[in-house]
């Protein structure tokens, strides 16, 4: 191993290094809560609950039905965090948590109207591929509105949640070649839906 290659492996195994701590804490932290602690649901609320609100709220739609399921989601963590086995990361299993939370409460209910983005969201801005989707404009926000929800969430956890087709398999326990799929056919309608809007 050359000079250059021994430096990109050990940044590579810092950062798995780094990752993989910040895991343990993660299951630490949850393992405190299964415990009856408060103040580890706390510290849970503390680091996820701006990556969670922005999940649901894309998926709501709305504002106020995403701070619902977000608290539908922190007393189901406080009730079933000892059924965590360490099988997926921390934060993957929280965001499985919160999806079944949002489709407990929108089964049923129409696709969401466009809404303005929530403060503190946190929006970037570009083309219709994951940095158009994380813009906050109205036509982002119709377009995805008229996703199903099955596509709707896989396109959320991907481009504003930045997890891996795999992190997603796991929190929506589905195949990773029915992610890949969901996302195909999502990007299809976006285009199209981003496309009639601009004509």
């Amino acid at each position: 191993m050359d000079g250059g290659d021994q430096t990109i492996a050990l940044r590579w195994f810092g950062v798995a290094g780094r990752r993989s701590r910040a895991q343990e804490a993660d299951a630490f932290v949850l393992a405190r809560v299964a415990d009856g602690d408060a103040s580890a649901l706390t510290e849970l609320y503390e680091r996820y609950s701006r990556p969670l609100f922005a999940f649901l709220y894309r998926l709501a739609g709305d504002r106020g039905t995403a701070e619902e399921i977000l608290q539908d989601t922190l007393l189901a963590v406080w009730r079933s965090a000892g059924t965590y086995r360490n099988r997926s990361t921390v934060s993957t299993w929280l965001f499985g948590v919160a999806r079944r939370q949002a489709h407990n409460r929108l089964r049923g209910l129409p696709p969401p109207l466009p809404a303005e983005p929530p403060d503190g969201a946190e929006m970037v801005d570009a083309l219709p591929g994951p940095e158009e989707l994380a813009v906050g404009g109205d036509r982002v926000q119709a377009a995805l509105a008229r996703l199903p929800l099955a596509q709707r969430e896989v396109v959320v956890l991907a481009f504003l949640n930045d997890l891996s087709h795999r992190e997603i398999a796991d929190v929506l326990g589905i195949p990773v070649g029915t992610v890949k799929s969901r996302l195909h056919h999502a990007r299809t309608t976006l285009r199209g839906c981003l496309d009639e809007r601009m004509a």
